[in-house]
């Protein structure tokens, strides 16, 4: 027994004729979306060979877009004329997993479907991710190396550090860590030793035959002095007596 009503079926069918007419008739007047349309007939050009990709971006987003609402429209007018084919039959209203009826409600709102809301083909959210995740993965490619105790050499990581050091669109405010305070420190681990494994080595410098050690008072160089990890002795005392002249005034 069909759970609807004679008034509710016909209700429901005359929204169903109007539905698949109306349809119709802006396929029909649309040429499908202009899906039918060669390129050349939108771009106005002989031949789209010529041109650079960029130049034929806006067109080929319409196209993508016009294809996409045309299987749209005929997915809907398909399943509007799966739903008549059900009233005939007299099992239009039932689910067609469970086979309870269809609150007359859900019907109202969506009279071609067929199935109840418990029911409905991938109801849940899809957990399907686009597959260039998995070309980069772990984090920054397939080229991070960070996993691997033996790897030193530049990565994919190191490569978006480069990048990221010369700026971003991120400010000291927006920063997630309170000790930013300045735009250098904004890329991610900013505070790695580049080119160098201890601190030292980046203030204590020679020349081209490893003679005349001479010590570069760098950024590098006062932190490492002033977190006591060196010995004052890496500088004559006039040097040293002239940085805390420095630091005085």
């Amino acid at each position: 027994m069909n759970p609807l009503t004679n008034e509710q079926l016909d209700l429901l069918r005359d929204t169903l004729e109007r539905e698949r007419q109306t349809i119709e008739r802006m396929l029909a007047r649309s040429d499908h979306f202009g899906s039918a349309d060669s390129l050349r007939s939108t771009t106005g050009e002989l031949s789209a060979y010529d041109n650079h990709p960029a130049d034929l971006g806006s067109e080929v987003f319409e196209r993508g877009k016009d294809i996409a609402l045309n299987e749209h429209e005929e997915h809907r007018l398909e399943d509007i004329s799966n739903a008549l084919e059900r009233m005939n039959e007299g099992t239009y209203g039932r689910c067609g997993v469970c086979g309870k009826p269809i609150p007359i409600e859900r019907l109202q709102a969506m009279p071609e479907t067929e199935y109840c809301f418990e029911h409905v083909p991938d109801r849940e959210l899809s957990q399907r991710r686009p597959v260039e995740e998995f070309v980069l993965e772990p984090p920054f490619g397939r080229s991070s190396l960070d996993e691997r105790e033996t790897e030193t050499e530049f990565d994919g990581e190191d490569a978006w550090q480069t990048v990221e050091s010369w700026g971003n669109s991120d400010s000291p405010a927006m920063a997630e860590s309170r000790e930013v305070h300045d735009y250098d420190s904004m890329y991610i681990e900013s505070d790695e030793n580049v080119g160098f494994v201890e601190p030292y080595e980046s203030f204590v410098a020679t020349d081209l035959f490893g003679n005349h050690v001479s010590i570069v008072r760098n950024r590098q160089y006062r932190e490492y002095m002033e977190h006591g990890e060196g010995e004052p002795l890496l500088e004559p005392d006039s040097y040293l007596a002239g940085d805390q002249d420095e630091s005085s005034s």
